[in-house]
C-alpha cells in the first residue's frame, strides 16, 4: 500500500508538471497564431479558474469559508494583495514573456523563481548561504546566460522583453509562493486560490475586458486552446498538485516538478519548431539542477511554504 501511494503521487505531479509545461506552449500557439494578448488571456484565465474553483468550494466540507473571508478585516486586504501582486502578477508576466519570447524560456526563467526566494529567506534570516544554496546560485547564473545567449556572450539569443519579463515572473513567483502561508493555513488554499485569481482577473479587466472577444481570430483550435488553458492548465494540474502532498514529501514534488520545464522545452520544439540549440539545453538543465539543488536544501528555519504553482 506504501509503495502504491508513493507511486501515486509521483504519477500525480508529474502529470501536474507535465499539464503546465504543455499550458505555456498552448499560449504561445494563441500569442503568435491567433492574435490573443497578455492581458486578455490572462484575465480570462484568472477569472473562469477563480469562478470554478470558488463553486467547487462551495460544495466542500469548508463552504463557510467562501463568505466568511470577505468578512475577515485585515485577511481580507491580505488576500487582495496576494490577488493582484501574486496571481495575477506572476501569471501577466508569465505569458507576456510567452508572447514576447517562447514558453520554453518563459517557463525556464520563471523557474528561478526559487533561487529569488531562496536568497530573499538569507537575507531576511541573515544566515551564510548553504554549500548547495551557493551551487544553485552559480547554476542559476551560468543556466540563465547560456539560455538567453545561447553560448554567444553580448548576443541575445530571444527578444530583450522576453528575459525582462521571464525574470520579472521568477520574482513574483518568489512572492506569491511566500506571502499566502497563514491565508493558506487559516482559510484552506481551494478558497484563496479561487478569491486570489478571480480579485486578480477582475483588477486587469479594467484593462482587458474577457468579454471583449474581437481582435482575436476564433476557430475550433482556438476555442479549444482556451479551454485548455484553464481545465488543463490550471485546474487539474492544481489539485493533481496538492493531492499529491498526502503521499510525498514537498522536497519530492519539487523535484518531480521539474518535469515542467522540461516539458515546455519539448513540446515547444516538437510541436512549434522553435530552435534549440546546444548551449540553450545546457542552459535548461543548469536551471534544472538550480531547482534540484535547492530541494536538497530546505533548513527548518529558513523552510518556505510548499511551493503552489498556478
Amino acid at each position: 500500500m506504501q509503495v502504491s501511494s508513493r507511486v501515486r503521487g509521483f504519477s500525480m505531479v508529474i502529470v501536474a508538471a507535465m499539464l503546465w509545461g504543455v499550458s505555456g506552449t498552448v499560449a504561445q500557439s494563441l500569442f503568435h497564431h491567433y492574435s490573443f494578448t497578455t492581458d486578455w488571456l490572462t484575465s480570462v484565465r484568472l477569472v473562469a479558474s477563480g469562478v470554478v474553483l470558488l463553486l467547487l468550494s462551495l460544495m466542500g466540507e469548508n463552504r463557510q469559508n467562501v463568505t466568511r473571508i470577505l468578512r475577515s478585516g485585515g485577511d481580507f486586504v491580505r488576500l487582495v494583495v496576494f490577488g493582484i501582486c501574486g496571481l495575477m502578477a506572476v501569471q501577466y508576466t508569465y505569458f507576456a514573456s510567452i508572447e514576447q519570447g517562447n514558453a520554453a524560456t518563459a517557463t525556464l526563467l520563471q523557474y528561478l523563481g526559487p533561487l529569488f526566494l531562496t536568497l530573499f529567506l538569507v537575507l531576511r534570516y541573515r544566515k551564510m548561504p548553504t554549500v548547495m544554496q551557493i551551487v544553485a546560485l552559480v547554476l542559476a547564473l551560468l543556466g540563465t546566460f547560456l539560455l538567453i545567449t545561447n553560448g554567444k556572450p553580448g548576443q541575445l539569443s530571444i527578444a530583450p522583453g522576453a528575459v525582462i519579463w521571464g525574470l520579472l515572473s521568477a520574482v513574483a513567483l518568489a512572492f506569491y509562493t511566500l506571502y499566502p502561508k497563514k491565508l493558506l493555513d487559516r482559510w484552506g488554499s481551494t478558497v484563496v486560490l479561487g478569491w486570489g485569481m478571480l480579485i486578480g482577473g477582475i483588477s486587469l479587466s479594467a484593462i482587458a475586458q474577457p468579454w471583449q472577444v474581437t481582435g482575436q481570430i476564433w476557430d475550433m483550435s482556438s476555442v479549444l486552446g482556451l479551454c485548455f488553458l484553464v481545465v488543463f492548465g490550471t485546474l487539474i494540474p492544481f489539485f493533481l498538485y496538492l493531492d499529491s502532498m498526502r503521499f510525498i514529501q514537498p522536497s519530492e514534488t519539487s523535484i518531480l516538478g521539474c518535469a515542467e520545464p522540461l516539458s515546455a522545452v519539448v513540446a515547444t520544439v516538437v510541436w512549434l519548431h522553435v530552435s534549440f540549440g546546444l548551449f540553450e539545453w545546457a542552459g535548461a538543465a543548469c536551471i534544472i539542477g538550480t531547482v534540484i539543488a535547492l530541494s536538497r536544501n530546505s533548513p527548518k528555519k529558513m523552510e518556505a511554504p510548499k511551493e503552489q504553482h498556478i
